[in-house]
């Protein structure tokens, strides 16, 4: 059965390529909160704009913003529902330590359903994450690579084939696996019994392989430990994460009015919580 949220009606037909974002919003909902709130603002958006204006779409849509009204009144006190630099950066963090789980272990060759479905949450969430502008670089990279090594995994393990690790090469159009993954189907209908991450409608082509891949990262962590441990041993929290990079962006914007003073304050605060763990005074 697909997932949509708490007293939310199945979705439309014309509607259905939302269902990725929902199905995502409801496997966190009791995890993150954040994540559950910015996907089906994500789905709404998507959905007005794909919306044949019928009555049955249009109830949906209006439950839909319903949930998010009454969500954002009951959380007024979570920043990173209220503030979309502190929603950005929670985001931000989230996306990058499940793709840094699902790319850790494909490169160790641990594949496993929890690999396509790190692979295939992160590339839903820098999906998300276009609310907030276009995407970094870095996120375009991770989100290209994590659509089609998501895609490329599922398709090896249902057909009882060993997937080869870390990047490829680019291959000619014959031999992609890539190619292979997006004209035969199976991971349009067969991503619910192998990652249990459904995934109704996939409404576009998996994207070639990029040409410059993820390289390893230094930071370690557990899918299921929300923290960041550095190379000097310092335990960071995703919160703590994302509230250091709300201080570098604050120090950004402070550049902006040549307000030197407090550019340098918050990147003192960023330095000291990086580096200490501890919350600047």
């Amino acid at each position: 059965m697909a997932l949509t949220g708490p007293g939310l009606p199945k979705v439309p037909a014309p509607l259905k390529s939302i269902q990725q974002y929902l199905t995502v919003a409801a496997k966190h909902d009791q995890r993150d909160c954040v994540v559950s709130y910015w996907c089906r603002l994500y789905a709404l958006q998507t959905g007005l704009k794909l919306s044949t204006k019928t009555s049955e779409e249009t109830n949906f849509l209006m439950k839909l913003m319903d949930w998010l009204e009454a969500t954002k009144k009951e959380l007024y006190d979570n920043e990173a529902i209220t503030n979309d630099v502190a929603a950005q950066a929670h985001l931000e963090n989230w996306a990058l330590k499940l793709f840094l789980y699902a790319d850790k272990n494909d490169r160790a060759a641990n594949f496993s359903k929890n690999v396509v479905q790190s692979f295939y949450t992160a590339q839903i969430l820098y999906d998300v994450l276009t609310l907030f502008g276009e995407l970094s670089v870095e996120a375009t990279q991770n989100r290209k690579y994590a659509q089609w090594k998501a895609a490329y995994i599922h398709n090896c393990l249902i057909k009882g084939e060993t997937p080869i690790p870390g990047p490829m090469k680019e291959n000619d159009d014959e031999d992609s696996p890539i190619k292979a993954s997006n004209d035969d189907g199976e991971f349009e209908s067969n991503i619910n019994t192998v990652s249990e991450s459904p995934k109704d409608d996939i409404s576009q082509s998996i994207p070639p392989i990029p040409a410059n891949p993820p390289t390893t990262r230094t930071q370690s962590f557990d899918s299921e430990d929300n923290s960041y441990k550095t190379e000097s041993g310092i335990q960071l929290s995703v919160e703590q994460i994302g509230k250091a990079q709300k201080f570098i962006k604050w120090a950004s914007s402070a550049l902006d009015y040549d307000d030197i003073s407090t550019s340098v304050m918050n990147l003192r605060k960023a330095l000291h919580l990086l580096t200490t763990g501890q919350e600047p005074a």
